[in-house]
Order: structure tokens, then C-alpha cells, then sequence
């Protein structure tokens, strides 16, 4: 049976989602590998199934997994796209306010338009154990050796774990090599995506990300918000910033501990297809 998909993206940031309301999603690593394939396959960074919640509260869940296979606990531009893919499947109205559950945990989004979504994701978590980050204690940076190089770091939790690092020059050349030895870097035992963010003033950002599990990426949701989430803990930026990115730009809302964070964006279909030979399921 042929495995159908919509094709979409959060500026840039491209995914295949699959609908498993009906029917389970069954697909393995090695098969979500060859779908990803941009040449042989469809190609993406992430493949998104929306299923059934297994939390009674949530109306919906969401599966992550990245273009290597592995799963994912987050993925902002992702449920952006998974809340404009349920209005167009008329399962969620403009206006909605609903609540959809990821891999690590319930999120709300609120539907502003056919293809602008806003969504609570979350306090960014800070304590290293629960990024996971290795530390001995809780700081606003950390100092730590990738590649030869000294660097300075940021590291939160945004349902996925993120190493920030400020910098002056986002066309650096050592950000190519820095950013992969960053993610896999041994301080974070579950891997983590690497942001590179340049302040242009407290209310602007521009940021590239290499994720673990998909390499450098057009746009990174969960990025963006960690990225302001560092920055504001350091007291750096206002509550309210637009974080330029290569696809395209967010807006990110956080008043500080004690409150969740939003992001607001868009989502946008690209085209809906069937993947002809599709891996057998299990």
C-alpha cells in the first residue's frame, strides 16, 4: 500500500507528516532514513506522524523523527505545521486554542490563521541535569573545549536539549566545523542542536542551527526559542524578540522564570504525495 504524506514547512524547516489517526505508524529507523533521502526519497528534515494522544487531555499526538532515523522530543517549527495540517484535515478551526502532545511532553497551540500558528512551549529548563548537560552546578555559561577551541556556551532544555553560543560573525568558516563537534559533544550525553546567535539589538537575533540528527537547517523552532531563552536569562534581550534565521524569522515571547514561552510563525504545505514503493511496515 502506497504511504501517503503532505510535504510542508516552518520557514524552511521541511517535514514529511503522515497521518496515523487510523492507522498506526509502523515505520523503523532504516525506513524513515530512505524516505528522507533527498535524492532517492522525498526528502526532509523531520517526518512527523499525527496520532491518536496517549494523554487523555491532549486532543492530538505528534511524533518526531529526524532525516538519521532517531526521534526527536521537540520540534517547534514541527507542531506548527502539525496544527495547520489538522485545520486542513478539519479537525481544528482558526481561533482553536488546543492542547497537542509531543514525545516530551503537552503543548498548546493556538491557530491564528490557515498557515500562522502560535504555540506554548514550554519554561525553558536550566538545571544541567535535566537538559541533560554535564555541569557542576547551574550557571549562565559554561565554558567548554570543541574542536581545539575555547568556547563559551549556553545550555537549556526546550523539550530537546541546546548548546547557545553568541557570537559576532555568523559567516565565520569555524562555525562549519564547530556547530557538528558541539552537537555531539560528550557534555551532552543525548546529543544536542547547536544555535549560533548574533544580537542585533535587545528585540532582534539572527541564528543558525545545526541539529543533531539532520545537520544544518534552514530553521530551527525549539533553536530560536533557546536561543532567547539564554539571552533573556543573561538579561541581554527584551520579553518580546524576532529571531532572524536562513528561512525566514520567528517571533519569541518569554517574561522570564516562572512563565512559559511562545512562538509564533508560520506553516505552509508544499505539496501532498504517496511514496509509491514505500518501506514494508513491520
Amino acid at each position: 500500500m502506497a504511504l501517503r504524506f503532505s510535504k510542508m514547512h516552518g520557514i524552511g524547516n521541511d517535514f514529511v507528516v503522515i497521518d496515523g489517526r487510523q492507522r498506526p505508524f509502523a515505520l523503523d529507523p532504516a525506513q524513515i532514513r530512505a524516505i528522507a533521502d533527498r535524492h532517492a526519497g522525498v526528502g526532509f528534515d523531520q517526518l512527523l506522524s499525527v496520532e491518536p494522544p496517549r494523554d487523555p487531555g491532549c486532543a492530538f499526538y505528534y511524533g518526531i523523527w529526524n532525516a538519521d532515523g532517531s526521534p526527536s522530543g521537540q520540534c517547534g517549527n514541527g507542531v506548527r505545521c502539525v496544527a495547520a495540517w489538522l485545520h486542513r484535515a478539519g479537525a481544528l478551526a482558526i481561533g482553536d486554542t488546543v492542547r497537542i502532545e509531543s514525545p516530551s511532553g503537552p503543548v498548546t497551540v493556538r491557530l491564528l490563521g490557515p498557515h500562522e500558528v502560535t504555540v506554548d512551549m514550554g519554561e525553558p529548563v536550566f538545571e544541567p541535569a535535566r537538559v541533560p548537560f554535564r555541569a557542576e552546578a547551574q550557571a549562565d555559561r559554561y565554558a567548554i573545549e570543541a574542536d581545539g577551541d575555547a568556547l563559551e556556551i549556553g545550555a537549556v532544555s526546550m523539550g530537546n536539549p541546546h548548546a547557545v553560543v553568541e557570537v559576532a560573525d555568523l559567516a565565520a568558516p569555524s562555525l562549519a566545523r564547530l556547530g557538528p563537534a558541539l552537537t555531539a559533544h560528550a557534555r551532552f550525553p543525548q546529543g544536542a542542536n547547536t544555535g549560533f546567535v548574533q544580537k542585533l539589538d535587545r528585540a532582534r537575533l539572527r541564528l543558525r542551527v545545526h541539529e543533531r540528527g539532520s545537520g544544518w537547517t534552514l530553521a530551527c523552532g525549539t533553536g530560536a526559542c533557546a536561543a532567547m531563552a539564554v539571552l533573556h536569562r543573561r538579561g541581554e534581550v527584551d520579553d518580546r524578540v524576532q529571531v532572524e534565521l536562513p528561512g525566514g524569522r520567528l517571533r519569541i515571547d518569554w517574561a522570564g522564570p516562572g512563565h512559559t514561552l511562545w512562538m509564533t510563525g508560520p506553516a505552509a504545505f508544499v505539496f501532498e504525495g504517496e511514496w509509491l514503493d514505500p518501506p514494508s511496515a513491520h
